[in-house]
């Protein structure tokens, strides 16, 4: 059976609040960010997470090593310390998010070329019917 971790840091990105889910699994990582606005309350994140989980666009998957837990209390105790500490989001998933930015922003511009594409063959044969409409004396 397949372990999968969820992991959310929650930070202040000037002037929102903003989250980041991390997905770790099979030595995979994959992110999705989350802009919350004002700063949200445990209670409402949990919320947030219960309802909306299955539909975050998490960014495509990144090749990441899996870490062993610490199994010593004052390890652990350090750990999440030094987690709460640090500002910002890991470079791997500062990888991940920047993965998923640019995926999205090839989709947009491919959309936009096709509907361009689509407005310019429209115009054309508007001109070659009014050519056409012309030609015959109408």
């Amino acid at each position: 059976m397949d372990k999968v971790s969820v992991k959310l840091t929650v930070y202040f990105e000037d002037p929102f609040w903003a989250g980041v889910f991390e997905r770790r699994g099979e030595g995979k990582l994959s992110v999705c960010k989350v802009t919350f606005g004002s700063e949200p309350k445990e209670y409402e994140v949990n919320e947030f997470l219960l309802k909306n989980y299955y539909r975050l666009r998490f960014s495509p998957v990144v090749a990441s090593e899996a870490r062993k837990s610490a199994h010593n209390p004052k390890r652990a105790q350090r750990e999440a310390h030094r987690q709460t500490e640090s500002v910002g989001i890991g470079t791997k998933s500062q990888q991940a998010l920047k993965l998923q930015q640019e995926q999205f922003k090839t989709e947009r511009m491919t959309k936009s070329r096709e509907r361009h594409e689509a407005e310019k063959e429209r115009r054309f044969e508007l001109k070659q019917q009014k050519k056409k409409k012309k030609h015959r004396g109408r």
